[in-house]
């Protein structure tokens, strides 16, 4: 029983000198409905913000009073490497022809053995941008997608 405490304790840094190492960044995986549908090389706008109002009031004047507002939601770009698979493609394609399909999906955080450890996930997303990769005769670079998706919230889950 004493064992178990002390594994507690030290999960949630109350052991000194006990340190949990950050996850790194390059090990991620990303799902839409369910399904991977493509090898992401980066997703960024994981952001969410608080609007706030800030005012003063007469006779108040050594103090300024902040009101919360909305929340917004950042819009997610993803970018992979272009392949045959043109499901994002024609995922966007049917939102440029009216045909407006809102999914969601998850970006999950892997530890250094490949075992998801955080989740993002994002909800009725829809493509609002896709930019193709920039092609240049002297580089041996991966040609590179990226897709702009808006949506409506992002949860956070371990």
């Amino acid at each position: 029983m004493g064992q178990n405490i002390l594994n507690v304790a030290a999960k949630r840094n109350w052991v000194p000198g006990y340190r949990e190492d950050p996850y790194l960044a390059y090990h991620f995986i990303v799902e839409i409905d369910g399904l991977s549908v493509a090898g992401f090389s980066e997703v960024s706008g994981l952001s969410v913000e608080t609007q706030v109002e800030r005012k003063t009031f007469g006779g108040e004047n050594h103090k300024e009073f902040v009101f919360l507002s909305q929340t917004k939601y950042s819009d997610l770009t993803l970018k992979n490497g272009m392949t045959n698979d043109d499901y994002l493609w024609n995922w966007y394609q049917n939102v440029i022809n009216g045909v407006v399909r809102r999914r969601s999906g998850s970006i999950c955080l892997l530890d250094h053995s490949g075992s998801p450890k955080l989740w993002w996930n994002f909800i009725d997303a829809c493509p609002i941008k896709w930019e193709g990769p920039a092609f240049s005769a002297s580089s041996s670079a991966v040609a590179v997608q990226s897709l702009v998706l808006t949506h409506n919230g992002l949860y956070r889950y371990r």
